[in-house]
């Protein structure tokens, strides 16, 4: 009798199911509050729902063109040059993808081969370790240091040598709240032009800022020619089921994005798109949204923080994004997973940060805390965590 063969590809089989998947799932079997998966607990603004609606009764039902509406790529390309300064041409530049995470796995699967290398920052957003698996190429995984997570030439220079293809860069970074300032963007930009590197910034939290306007890599001198600017249009307008996502490159890195692109979903919902465009035409008119956007977030970080911080937590202060790290083993347990456990048994969802981590080599002291929930939300948290003191928690 032959062995079954594995079913799943070998590629992929280390990755298993999500950590975003396990622990949604325990929170629905334990009726707990959700602050693990970064999705609002509220819905969009009504003027980008109403350009949705008009878009689905004005026929634009069909296929669009595979790297977007004309009208998307458009604003899209005008929100860049608003936003960072980016001065792109929307029809050889711009990708509409069906959401970033579809960017980052068309970007790596057009430009990537076999042999190369691709440089991951721990602790990082978990699919792009699985999208370098799936091109067959090596991630080069670099371990931050909380609690200030710093990029230094130190520490990165080892890494780079004459395979490293791709170096990934997320700021406001997920899950550690950290905008990278010009110098740690300058390390990166060095060893990049030193190496024949591209860069892959993912950028979809960009105006949820707090300490800082965001800046892209991109505008740095001799960046522009070698970096991929991903953004999305889910986080800004808490519309996260819509996957409009897109990226921006020089042309010849686009043209290879697009190889990829059109052969994984060939284009992103249609009517979506155009009300993407008339999202994003809206706040280039009229930044009043995105401004009222911060303060909103602002008011949520703080809430947040208080909660934690009342309940025992050491916590870092994110400069950006919509998540807060709390440190697990300060308040008693062995690791972020052990914590993760107890608390969504006590009503409360978490995300272990030890998930955004090689595995080999992960720091085990974070939790990741999403305030991207109504304050009626985070405060059910704040009852829940009331109930029994976490030395307690941690010890049972």
């Amino acid at each position: 009798m032959t062995t079954p063969r594995p079913v799943a590809n070998s590629r992929l089989a280390p990755f298993g199911e999500s950590i975003f998947t396990t622990m949604s799932r325990l929170a629905v079997e334990h009726n707990a509050v959700n602050l693990g998966q970064g999705f609002p607990d509220f819905d969009g603004p009504e003027f980008v729902k109403d350009a949705a609606k008009r878009a689905i009764d004005g026929g634009f039902g069909q296929y669009a063109r595979a790297f977007g509406l004309p009208q998307t790529n458009q604003a899209i390309a005008r929100y860049s040059e608003r936003s960072i300064g980016y001065e792109c041409d929307p029809q050889r530049e711009v990708t509409v993808t069906a959401g970033c995470t579809e960017a980052i796995a068309a970007a790596l699967i057009g430009i990537i081969n076999p042999h190369d290398e691709v440089i991951l920052l721990d602790p990082c957003y978990d699919s792009y370790a699985a999208c370098v698996a799936m091109t067959g190429a090596r991630a080069r995984r670099i371990r931050l240091e909380g609690p200030d997570f710093r990029i230094t030439d130190a520490l990165l220079r080892p890494a780079f040598n004459s395979s490293t293809r791709v170096i990934i860069l997320n700021s406001p970074h997920n899950p550690t709240g950290r905008m990278f300032d010009l110098g740690e963007y300058e390390v990166i930009s060095r060893l990049a032009n030193e190496f024949d590197c591209i860069v892959l910034s993912d950028e979809v939290y960009d105006e949820i800022t707090f300490v800082r306007e965001h800046r892209s890599i991109a505008v740095l001198p001799g960046m522009r020619q070698r970096t991929v600017v991903l953004g999305s249009l889910g986080k800004t307008f808490s519309l996260t089921g819509w996957k409009i996502g897109w990226a921006i490159a020089p042309p010849a890195i686009t043209q290879a994005i697009r190889n990829a692109h059109q052969f994984l979903t060939f284009c992103a919902a249609t009517p979506l798109q155009r009300a993407a465009a008339d999202a994003l035409n809206c706040v280039c008119d009229d930044p009043s949204y995105l401004l009222q956007l911060r303060k909103d977030y602002a008011k949520r970080r703080a809430v947040m923080l208080d909660i934690l911080t009342e309940a025992g937590f050491q916590c870092i202060s994110p400069e950006g994004s919509y998540f807060i790290l709390a440190n697990a083993v300060a308040a008693g347990w062995d690791d972020d997973v052990s914590a993760a456990h107890a608390l969504v048994a006590a009503g409360i969802a978490t995300i272990p940060a030890s998930a955004f981590y090689d595995a080999a080599n992960p720091d085990r002291r974070w939790l990741r805390f999403a305030f991207c929930k109504q304050e009626a939300t985070m405060r059910e948290a704040q009852r829940r965590l009331m109930v029994r003191p976490l030395r307690e928690l941690a010890s049972s």
